[in-house]
């Protein structure tokens, strides 16, 4: 979606980016990349229909390609409606000639997350002075093996219900403050039918392919 904004506050977010730094190989650094201030420029510049207009004048019929008129512009991909249950799914694989290839890297994530630098300042579900989006991590897939085979194992942290979630899901409610901590719970790792009770080191160790967070503020 395309839409006109103030352009003073079209790159703003909920929380001063400036000051981050994240770590390379890392889920800060992924979102902080995704959502950087990206200029188009030479092959790239956008199709501008007011310079074009005014170029051409407004009734001019436009039809060779060469009468429009392209301009340097910016382009921010940001968070404008931030959901529930935040589940980000990790780039597994990479291109390798003609065949892919997995990538086991070590990704870093957190237990608890702010997406508040990752939003739009004009965030539709965010209560407005609110400079905090939080989220706390409560499910991790994790993939063993190759592109070819390999196995599929979970960890889940049993914890209280978070009544919150509801409200947000159900009637688009905002949640009550719930703390910055991660929610309390004990992590269990699921591979088939074997159950067993780890600790949050251990998950945070992981070679995470999918992660999921729920919302907390």
């Amino acid at each position: 979606k395309v839409s006109t904004e103030d352009p003073e506050t079209a790159f703003c977010t909920l929380a001063n980016r400036e000051g981050l730094n994240p770590e390379e190989g890392s889920v800060h650094h992924c979102l902080y990349q995704f959502t950087r201030n990206e200029k188009l420029t030479e092959t790239n510049k956008l199709l501008c229909d007011v310079c074009t207009q005014r170029h051409c004048g407004p009734k001019n019929s436009i039809k060779s390609e060469k009468k429009y008129v392209y301009t340097d512009a910016k382009k921010q991909m940001l968070i404008s409606l931030v959901p529930p249950v935040l589940t980000l799914h990790l780039k597994r694989f990479q291109h390798a000639g003609f065949n892919l290839r997995k990538v086991n890297r070590h990704i870093k994530f957190p237990e608890v997350i702010d997406l508040a630098p990752f939003c739009t300042a004009k965030c539709k579900n965010v209560p407005e002075g609110n400079t905090k989006v939080l989220y706390s991590l409560y499910g991790v897939v994790e993939h063993s093996g190759t592109m070819r085979s390999g196995h599929y194992t979970a960890y889940v942290k049993v914890r209280t219900t978070n009544h919150h979630l509801s409200d947000l899901v159900f009637r688009g409610q905002s949640p009550q403050a719930l703390g910055t901590e991660p929610v309390k719970g004990q992590w269990f790792h699921i591979s088939d039918t074997h159950v067993q009770a780890v600790s949050a080191s251990k998950v945070l160790s992981s070679q995470a392919y999918l992660l999921f967070y729920e919302r907390l503020l």
